[in-house]
């Protein structure tokens, strides 16, 4: 089974890499924009066809989300018109396609558990245009959905590195605590999408969206008084609203999404303080 990963070098793609070794039966090709420009056709065509994978997994997307309000076209670009071209071109060659997206299609204001069915209703430019992506790659046959939340791990930049650094830097700071949802240790996602590919070979996999997050729910405050406890930082934490806190990009309030299509599955699904420890192990 060959797999090609685009967007290899963010969080995601790097944790992909480190727990390869753990499915053998796994062909696992990484690019990012070096090998790759998933904005250029022919590029796209010539690689895949060259390559013939099984699967693509599309890790790469615009996920500046403030900076998005005011870079349209670039979040457009990477969010909703590249991933319909992977699509397109993998389904010419009879390959399967898993497109990574997001809670943040959703505005957040339902009050309870999102589900895969539920209408897209994004408020910002970054949600609207993952909206798009999801709806660009679910035109072909043979593709997958996976949306996730609160992605977090030891690579990159992230809520979970932020927070190690202020909290050993600082004596106070303000979290806000009125945005709930639910961490994803990237690791745990990786684990899952490889998974997930390796079930397919196996039997019958149902195709169209599905939610993958951590189990639990949490606010970012929650969030970030956990990591001071497992850091025994000192650092005090202050509890603030979202108005006290404005950004350019309006923040889903309540973006937890049900987890039981993929949990029927078989996958598992880790409840984010468990995962929150192991991400700390690895840290430091």
């Amino acid at each position: 089974m060959k797999i090609l990963i685009t967007g290899s070098k963010g969080q995601l793609g790097q944790s992909i890499k480190k727990i390869e070794d753990d499915y053998p039966q796994l062909d696992i090709v990484y690019t990012d924009i070096e090998e790759l420009d998933i904005l250029s056709r022919d590029q796209v065509k010539t690689f895949i066809n060259n390559l013939h994978p099984n699967f693509l997994i599309n890790c790469a997307a615009y996920t500046a989300v403030d900076k998005a309000e005011d870079n349209q076209v670039s979040a457009a670009s990477l969010n909703s018109i590249a991933p319909g071209l992977l699509a397109e071109i993998m389904n010419q060659i009879d390959g399967k396609t898993i497109h990574i997206s997001t809670d943040y299609v959703f505005d957040g204001k339902k009050g309870r558990d999102y589900l895969e069915n539920d209408k897209p209703t994004a408020c910002t430019v970054y949600g609207k245009t993952k909206a798009d992506g999801e709806k660009n790659v679910l035109k072909y046959p043979g593709t997958y959905v996976i949306r996730t939340s609160w992605l977090y791990s030891e690579f990159g930049n992230n809520f979970f590195k932020t927070m190690h650094r202020l909290l050993n830097e600082r004596d106070e700071i303000k979290v806000v605590n009125d945005q709930i949802g639910t961490p994803t240790y990237a690791t745990d996602l990786a684990r899952m999408l490889l998974s997930f590919v390796d079930l397919t070979n196996k039997k019958k996999i149902e195709e169209g969206i599905y939610h993958f997050s951590n189990d639990g729910i949490v606010s970012w405050y929650d969030f970030a008084k956990e990591i001071a406890l497992r850091l025994n930082s000192s650092c005090i934490i202050h509890p603030i609203p979202t108005s006290e806190f404005p950004l350019p990009a309006e923040r889903p309030p309540y973006s937890v999404m049900n987890k039981e299509k993929i949990k029927k599955l078989g996958l598992f699904v880790p409840e984010w303080k468990e995962s929150l420890d192991i991400c700390i192990a690895n840290y430091n």
